[in-house]
């Protein structure tokens, strides 16, 4: 792809509009709109000026100005708007050196690739992410200094069974619901969201996203559409369009959908089990004559990510909804061990097959509240140090760690109980980020003290509706 082909594209398509989409350093997605005439071929060279000044976590206001400039090897019409609009992904480019703006999350990814490549270890690494999300009829919050609630709601749930007559909203109760817990992939009547998340994936599809599978998950109102995987940087933009087009089309519904790891209280949060592998010249390298069937490479490259983990979730498992997800002693794969098909270990080997280029490794604690950009550059720049360092990472753990005794469960490591620990270990271990400049110091810096400041700090300040039944006649 380039600059001809994407204007001949625009040209073929009847675009009116261009939609220049790029992410914050949280991971929210942005964009300008201009007529077509004003993107020509200079456009992917100079890019359009914007003000970075205005985003969350970005420039200061004296270094405001920034450039947006569009790559055209990604580019979709967007099926939403009225009027036909060509969407590409541009990347913050400093105007005065011209390079990748240092807080800009893409550019992160891109320097991630090209230092794969460098060390000559791959040239390909390959992502594939589970992102579950939910799916409400209703939802509203409020945070004012003498009250706080927050309410979501939809039919589909068990704590609507007892409603009486008939609503406006949903009609008559006719009786089926998803029990609690235990809503993995039931048949409609039960599953009430097969339409939407068939047309979802249909949607996926025509903006050039492979659908492999959707189901209902295991809570009221859950649900996973799985993607087929791609290059790191490619993955990654895919689910940013993931995330714009579950939200539209829920929308467009009647109903909203969230990427919020915990909305509920009681049953399963959203995850994003990452699944990822090394490829060169166009020959899988994770798989092997060891244990499930990985090479030597596959297993120092889960010895990197369980050495780092901890830090890794600082930006995998990036807010503190995060850890009410990530508590020990329930389904989250919070110990820091791997194994074949067990789901319990934070790291899994899948065994669906046995073909090589099939063999991957799945690590599940991230969750898709996360920015993928940096998150998926973490995780792979923990492997790399892991192959680099021939790191070992142990015995493979097969039994369900939900079952060891406190003996044999006090010497397996656990990910960090909060944000706020993530984030002191990130602190304390983050010269794998810096291989390559890959990630920068300013950008470790400004994650840190925007997460306190900005989402921890707040959190910790207000008072907790459950703190009123627990200590208001104390």
């Amino acid at each position: 792809m380039d600059a001809k082909t994407a204007l001949k594209y625009a040209e073929d398509q009847k675009a009116k509009f261009v939609s220049v989409r790029f992410t914050d350093l949280i991971g929210s997605w942005h964009h300008l709109t201009f007529p077509i005439h004003e993107l020509g071929e200079g456009s992917f060279e100079n890019g359009f000026g914007f003000d970075a000044s205005s985003l969350r976590g970005w420039a200061s206001i004296h270094e405001s100005d920034m450039l947006l400039v569009p790559d055209p090897v990604r580019m979709w019409m967007d099926p939403f708007t009225e009027e036909p609009t060509l969407c590409l992904i541009a990347n913050a480019v400093d105007p005065i050196t011209k390079e990748g703006y240092g807080l800009d999350p893409r550019s992160v990814a891109q320097r991630a690739e090209s230092y794969l490549r460098f060390t000559g270890i791959a040239d390909v690494a390959n992502f594939g992410p589970e992102a579950e999300f939910f799916v409400f009829d209703s939802v509203s919050f409020k945070n004012d200094p003498n009250s706080a609630s927050y309410s979501v709601n939809s039919d589909e749930a068990h704590w609507m069974s007892g409603r009486t007559g008939t609503d406006e909203s949903h009609g008559p109760n006719l009786g089926y619901r998803v029990r609690q817990k235990e809503g993995y992939v039931p048949v409609s009547p039960t599953d009430s969201l097969v339409d939407l998340r068939s047309e979802m994936a249909l949607t996926l599809e025509h903006v050039g996203i492979p659908v492999e599978c959707h189901h209902h998950e295991v809570a009221p109102m859950q649900c996973e559409i799985d993607i087929r995987f791609s290059t790191m940087l490619g993955t990654a933009d895919n689910l940013q369009l993931f995330k714009y087009v579950v939200r539209n089309t829920a929308y467009q519904y009647g109903k909203a959908a969230t990427f919020m790891p915990k909305p509920l209280y009681g049953d399963n949060g959203s995850g994003m089990h990452c699944h990822q592998s090394l490829w060169k010249n166009e020959k899988p390298l994770f798989a092997g004559d060891g244990y499930a069937g990985l090479s030597e490479m596959a297993r120092f490259y889960i010895g990197g990510l369980l050495k780092h983990a901890a830090a890794v979730v600082a930006f995998a498992a990036p807010t503190t909804n995060s850890y009410k997800r990530l508590v020990p002693g329930f389904e989250a794969p919070v110990n820091l061990a791997y194994s074949a098909r067990n789901r319990s270990a934070a790291i899994r080997i899948p065994m669906f097959s046995q073909s090589p280029k099939l063999k991957r490794l799945e690590f599940r604690p991230p969750d898709p509240s996360c920015n993928p950009y940096l998150a998926f550059s973490a995780m792979l720049m923990a492997g790399l140090d892991g192959i680099q360092n021939r790191i070992d990472p142990g015995q493979p753990l097969d039994k369900d760690i939900y079952d060891l005794s406190p003996e044999e469960l006090k010497d397996v490591p656990s990910l960090p109980g909060s944000l706020d620990e993530a984030l002191s270990a990130l602190e304390a271990d983050h010269e794998f980020l810096l291989r390559g400049e890959v990630f920068t110091p300013k950008l470790i810096d400004r994650w840190i003290s925007y997460k306190r400041e900005r989402e921890i700090q707040p959190l910790r300040m207000r008072p907790h509706p459950l703190e009123f039944a627990h200590y208001f006649d104390i």
